[in-house]
């Protein structure tokens, strides 16, 4: 940067500084400042270029989705992209097989879509949780169902806020296996994209694939805080 760029980026935050504090820096000449000689800084730094990137990824560019499947496989979860007309029988493909290899209810939050559900098998068994079950009763479930307020295609994450059919924290901590829904729409290109969708004042989870950690050593461990198991549905186009 020149020596005149560097003056007047120091006049530009000198100005901000003296308009953010009234003035209020001991000299004569600052006490005169009034409101147009903040309106004339603010409007200097409105007018500042900012041609900086604002997102890494424009769904204009491609398929968004795709980059979330791919950055969510690379966290160890298993993705899977089914159409919508196809969601219920992907849902009880996938449970059946978990029931019939760990014993337990499948556990369904309230407010989950009944169409989910429409072709799981009857001798799938399946809990609500209302009232709220145990820690034993939430470890022993043989996993979790459950959709998501939004995800995110740059880092593979999805994200809860604990609305309808996602329920309380601790049903998709406990149980070893969590199915997650994610409708391809819910899919935000990045963070600043996905905050802006979500409601500051609920409660939010974010999960980078099945929960892992490792040791001094970069020995991974799944399960030590959430499901070793995270399989993801996107449904949709």
């Amino acid at each position: 940067m020149s020596t005149a760029q560097d003056g007047s980026a120091r006049a530009q935050i000198l100005a901000r500084v003296r308009a953010a504090t009234g003035g209020a820096t001991g000299t004569a000449s600052d006490a005169t400042r009034g409101p147009a000689a903040a309106a004339a800084a603010d409007a200097a730094y409105a007018a500042l270029p900012r041609d900086y990137l604002r997102a890494h990824h424009d769904p204009a560019d491609g398929d968004i989705t795709e980059l979330f499947a791919e950055r969510a496989a690379d966290y160890r979860a298993v993705v899977e992209r089914v159409p919508t007309a196809g969601l219920a029988a992907a849902v009880a493909r996938i449970l059946a097989a978990r029931t019939a290899d760990a014993p337990g209810p499948i556990l369904v939050p309230a407010g989950l879509p009944a169409a989910w559900l429409a072709e799981l098998p009857g001798n799938v068994p399946r809990a609500g949780d209302d009232p709220p079950l145990s820690p034993a009763e939430l470890g022993q479930a043989a996993g979790v169902l459950t959709g998501c307020a939004t995800a995110i295609a740059e880092t593979g994450t999805i994200i809860l806020d604990h609305g309808p059919g996602q329920g309380r924290r601790a049903l998709t901590l406990v149980p070893d296996f969590h199915l997650v829904v994610v409708e391809a729409a819910q899919v935000a290109a990045d963070l600043p994209d996905a905050f802006s969708r979500l409601d500051p004042a609920r409660p939010h989870t974010l999960i980078s694939g099945p929960s892992a950690t490792s040791d001094i050593e970069l020995i991974r461990v799944e399960g030590v805080h959430g499901p070793r198991n995270l399989c993801i549905l996107i449904a949709g186009s």
